[in-house]
């Protein structure tokens, strides 16, 4: 029997609600530059601090020891899902999020407006991240000149920002794909080429991904500052078991940026649209309140700072999600958690193997005594190091939906 099976046969079924709160991207690292203070250790908490005070606090392994999580790895974790065991491509989520409607067979990239220079170098990998019109526009023309390539269909729709998605549809089509992303600037987009070179569908695919290459780029020269793009996570959906099924347990996802929401629907929670802000998102939790047994609440901007290297913007997106958190309060529900899919250290300017804080508040979940919610804090928790795989099974405990292992 395998561990999931065990949870499985000890399941109760639920009478609690929960709530998992994400701060993308929370975990940072302390530099001298800093004065050894992370932006979340800096920042001003005094409603995640009441908070902790009630709950045990640990760390979270993203994914195994040394390695970085993308953003679907690292939510998957938190979704329960060993992120190794279920691997999904950057663009089924971010398709799913934009709400495409997926077809068996169509492969989905996550695309990026980019700039280029004369020689086709990658100068900024997010085009000085363009406002979503520009991106609409961009999009829009890209649509209108690139309908069908052979026989494949293209399906074009802007995200926000600089992030779009790119649909192919057709028949023989398969990933994953490598990604056409340097993943840094300084470098030229790298062909995308299949993973398993005997696939003879992932080959079309690639051969496919190489001519919208060659259609799109001539129709952005000239543009400024995206006259390029970069594609990765391209792949095709694949079967994982639904949230429901798994923890008997009705979900939603709040979330403002589309990935997050594509995510959410892939495991099966339902999607709670038209929010804007973390205090939006938080009404509207207390709006759906009786209507669902567990709330998944996406926070991004720590995340979009550190990706920024910006510190300052990192620490004040901590204090915008706790000078909102008195409305999520309201309404308590039996357990709730706190942490990030991953850390995103500033001086790294990117995701991270470092292990994300975790806070877990019940009646149960045992008092650390510890006064703040920050990195220096869960190092002495009672939660430990743990792998995020085990995080909701550790709410479910919480909320007493396992009965007794053996005699």
């Amino acid at each position: 029997m395998n561990l999931d099976a065990l949870y499985s046969e000890l399941q109760l079924k639920p009478s609690t609600k929960m709530a998992l709160l994400v701060m993308d991207g929370v975990g940072d690292i302390a530099t001298k530059a800093t004065q050894y203070m992370t932006p979340l250790e800096a920042a001003c908490t005094p409603n995640l601090d009441a908070l902790c005070k009630n709950g045990a606090q640990g760390r979270m392994t993203p994914v195994a020891p040394g390695i970085t999580p993308g953003s679907g790895p690292g939510h998957l974790a938190l979704f329960g899902y060993d992120p190794i065991e279920f691997q999904v491509g950057r663009g089924v989520i971010e398709a799913l999020g934009l709400g495409m409607d997926l077809r068996a067979g169509d492969v989905a990239a996550r695309a990026n407006f980019c700039t280029l220079d004369n020689k086709g170098i990658v100068t900024d990998r997010r085009a000085g991240r363009i406002p979503t019109q520009v991106c609409e526009e961009l999009c829009d023309l890209l649509a209108k000149k690139i309908k069908k390539i052979d026989d494949c269909e293209v399906l074009i729709k802007a995200g926000k920002e600089h992030r779009f998605v790119v649909v192919f549809r057709g028949k023989g089509l398969e990933g994953p794909l490598t990604d056409a992303d340097p993943h840094r600037e300084g470098l030229s987009i790298p062909e995308s080429k299949a993973v398993d070179p005997k696939s003879a569908k992932a080959k079309k695919t690639a051969k496919l991904v190489s001519a919208f290459y060659e259609q799109a780029l001539p129709l952005l020269a000239g543009k400024n500052p995206a006259n390029g793009f970069l594609m990765r996570g391209i792949a095709h959906q694949p079967e994982i078991p639904s949230f429901q099924d798994r923890y008997a347990m009705k979900a939603a996802c709040i979330a403002v940026y589309p990935m997050y929401k594509g995510l959410a629907q892939l495991v099966g929670m339902n999607k709670l649209e038209g929010c804007q802000t973390i205090s939006e998102q938080f009404e509207r939790y207390l709006a759906e309140y009786n209507n669902y047994d567990f709330f998944f609440i996406h926070f991004k901007y720590t995340d979009k700072y550190g990706e920024d290297g910006n510190y300052e913007a990192k620490r004040k997106a901590v204090e915008e999600f706790d000078a909102a958190l008195p409305i999520f309060m309201k309404k308590m529900p039996e357990v709730v958690a706190v942490t990030g899919d991953h850390s995103t250290p500033c001086p790294m300017k990117g995701h991270s193997w470092h292990p994300q804080p975790v806070l877990i508040v019940s009646p149960i979940s045992g008092w650390d005594k510890l006064d703040r919610f920050t990195e220096t804090g869960a190092n002495h928790g009672s939660l430990g190091i743990f792998e995020a795989k085990y995080m909701l099974r550790l709410m479910q405990a919480n909320a007493r939906q396992f009965d007794k292992f053996g005699a």
